[in-house]
């Protein structure tokens, strides 16, 4: 159906999400958010004309350069906003991925040049060209593979203490401060409300847990300076851009008085009701980075039927945000109750979602 005013043609809130590619329910988020504001009808249906799609196409680019709602919101709206940290990882990202398409690029130039020399290829040769050059970055194989490789045994090896200095720092793991402390020739690690852990080396800028199955790469600049590091585990590889310490407190800080203010983050509560209303339906995880999309469709043949034996969501109550940073509601539903925690990634998406019951502790 379509509805004409001001001699423009409108679009109904699925014609225009069919239009540009979107979700209805996504198309609901960017009005929660202020982003776009649709007329509407007599009948108070949503209409969309030139200027909304034109605006929805705007924020849909703006997305894809990694921007969070609320600065998308604030470039919009005219209001500066801090893009160097976004564009640092944006940066880091393309450069990573030039890297494993020349490695892909070498794999291949070398397994020609070997049949060219009339050698047989072997197995292994083989499966690392299906591995490398085949698999995009989140794949459900590419995932498996690193899962494989980060729960293979480790071996310590002795590095120089000095270079110990150079690893001590923050890094910002989305809107979390990262903690990296050199004391006594030893390193450890620490993320808000969880213990402190100590880390191995396995050689130069690559350590590794001994207490999880988590590993931890230094990343360098051409001169030879710490800017960054890679947490790989659960199959997933977490950037996290190094900071100055200022920064990194101010994470600290901002976290902490979260938690003591009770301040959920902004959108949280429309945001959670959009994720579970998905998860009730056909999900198709959009809400969801893709690490945390590729395990919520791993569980989904086990979860799927308890979600619907849940009945419609009702209500959802804000609890708390807790001492790791993610906030935590309580959600009832047509046949029962849970408590339902996440966090958000710097885009706005969910990079973790976790539910229990009312019976289980914290």
């Amino acid at each position: 159906m379509k509805f004409t005013a001001n001699k423009e043609t409108s679009l109904t809130a699925a014609q225009c999400a069919k239009r540009i590619g979107l979700t209805v329910r996504a198309l609901r988020l960017y009005e929660q958010a202020g982003l776009v504001r649709p007329g509407r009808t007599g009948k108070n249906w949503r209409v969309y004309g030139t200027s909304e799609v034109a605006r929805l196409n705007e924020i849909i680019a703006l997305k894809r350069l990694g921007l969070s709602l609320q600065h998308i919101a604030q470039l919009l709206g005219g209001q500066a906003t801090d893009l160097d940290r976004m564009l640092s990882m944006q940066n880091l990202a393309l450069k990573e991925k030039l890297q494993r398409i020349q490695y892909s690029l070498s794999i291949v130039e070398n397994l020609r040049t070997k049949i060219a020399a009339g050698d047989l290829l072997s197995v292994d040769e083989l499966l690392t060209l299906a591995r490398d050059t085949n698999m995009d970055n989140t794949s459900s194989e590419a995932i498996a593979w690193r899962r494989y490789e980060q729960a293979r045994p480790r071996k310590e090896k002795k590095i120089d203490p000095a270079l110990y200095a150079e690893y001590e720092g923050y890094y910002a793991l989305d809107q979390l401060a990262y903690i990296i402390t050199n004391r006594d020739g030893r390193l450890f690690s620490h993320l808000p409300g969880q213990p402190e852990l100590e880390i191995f080396p396995e050689d130069v800028d690559h350590f590794f847990y001994k207490a999880v199955q988590a590993q931890l790469t230094f990343n360098r600049n051409v001169d030879g300076e710490i800017v960054g590091l890679v947490l790989h585990q659960h199959g997933y590889e977490h950037d996290a851009p190094r900071v100055e310490d200022d920064r990194g407190m101010a994470l600290e800080d901002a976290l902490a008085d979260r938690i003591r203010q009770k301040r959920p983050v902004e959108n949280g509560q429309a945001l959670l009701r959009l994720v579970i209303e998905d998860l009730l339906g056909e999900p198709d995880y959009k809400l969801l980075t893709p690490p945390l999309a590729n395990l919520a469709w791993e569980q989904s043949e086990s979860a799927g039927p308890f979600f619907k034996s849940l009945g419609a969501l009702k209500d959802l109550a804000f609890e708390k945000v807790t001492k790791e940073g993610w906030d935590l509601y309580d959600v009832s539903f047509e046949n029962g109750r849970l408590y339902w925690s996440f966090v958000l990634d710097d885009a706005g998406s969910f990079s973790g979602l976790y539910y229990r019951s009312h019976h289980e502790t914290d």
